[in-house]
């Protein structure tokens, strides 16, 4: 009687309890695999969020602080062919700056272009999902009579809570919502000592905005005006 049930190897029970343990195992298994590659996932695409933000962030302080005016008008103001401005204007969601600066990259030989250029923040609707807004920036190579206007626009973060301008003045210490150097009621002619940006992206850690913040100084305050007497 031993030999044979030596003999008579494994019953149907214990092999459908041996395949039911390995499918349990199984299935914990692929959970903990499946649930490290969503959080890897996720924090991949928080990091890109961060990263997409503070490059933005960076991109917009370097050209703010090329920003300039110019006094350097022609003797007959109707023949003028360019206007030098920093225009700053309160909006929702995102705020809009335009201004002029010496940001332009030439990036082809023997081009008639220099390192004067329009620039412009702001938010605007994708075109795809109309409830999207990105933080876009706006260039234009050469410099007219419309600095506000014009030029190739390329997205610099895609899908925004907000975007915060404030501009601090030299003159007061205060800190202003809007600023105009080309209006008698605003700031004719002059540039603030700082900007402050916030941005406020979507899709953070469990879905919280994220908030980045940085502060400019601006080099060139006084409006331009060597050689004239």
């Amino acid at each position: 009687m031993t030999r044979r049930a030596a003999a008579r190897g494994v019953t149907l029970l214990e092999v459908m309890v041996s395949v039911g343990i390995l499918a349990l195992v199984a299935s914990l298994i692929y959970g903990a695999f499946d649930g490290m590659a969503k959080a890897r996932t996720s924090i991949s695409r928080i990091n890109d969020r961060y990263h997409q933000g503070r490059q933005a962030l960076s991109r917009m302080s370097r050209e703010l602080e090329s920003a300039f005016v110019s006094k350097h008008l022609p003797l007959q103001l109707g023949a003028a062919v360019r206007q030098t401005a920093f225009v700053g204007r309160k909006s929702r969601p995102a705020d809009r700056v335009d201004f002029t600066a010496f940001a332009h990259r030439r990036l082809a030989r023997d081009v008639h272009e220099s390192d004067q250029c329009e620039v412009g923040f702001f938010g605007a609707p994708d075109p795809d999902r109309p409830a999207k807004v990105d933080l876009v920036r706006r260039e234009q190579r050469t410099i007219d009579l419309e600095p506000t206007k014009g030029g190739v626009v390329q997205v610099l973060v895609d899908d925004i809570e907000s975007f915060e301008l404030r501009y601090l003045d030299p003159g007061t210490s205060q800190w202003a919502e809007s600023w105009d150097s080309t209006q008698l009621v605003g700031q004719l002619g002059r540039l603030p000592s700082q900007v402050k940006m916030t941005i406020i992206l979507k899709n953070g850690v469990y879905g919280a905005p994220i908030r980045l913040m940085t502060r400019t100084p601006i080099a060139m305050q006084s409006p331009l005006d060597f050689a004239i007497k």
